[in-house]
């Protein structure tokens, strides 16, 4: 089976309501196996509009990466996230 990524694309406007959603979201990830590859780390924008803050996890499988998403886990630090500014978020599979 291949493996998933999540990409979450992020403006951050209220960095300490953000703190408290990142410091929620590892129950959750710990729970589906997720791995962290990249975090808010250096990039460049080549196409289209950009996000300061880009992340990138890697799932099992597509299947974890939806159920993670969608588990009381995340949705309860997802509510965090709200208020902290926008987010956009894709799951892909991997070939």
């Amino acid at each position: 089976m291949p493996k998933a990524y999540w990409i979450a694309r992020v403006t951050v406007s209220d960095p300490d309501q953000y703190k408290l959603y990142a410091e929620s979201t590892p129950l959750a990830f710990k729970k589906y196996g997720a791995v962290v590859l990249a975090r808010g780390g250096r990039f460049s924008q080549l196409e289209g509009e950009g996000r300061p803050r880009n992340v990138v996890i890697e799932f099992s499988t597509f299947e974890d990466a939806i159920a993670c998403y969608n588990s009381p886990e995340y949705q309860a630090a997802k509510l965090k996230r709200r208020t902290a500014g926008e987010a956009e978020i894709v799951i892909v599979e991997g070939v």
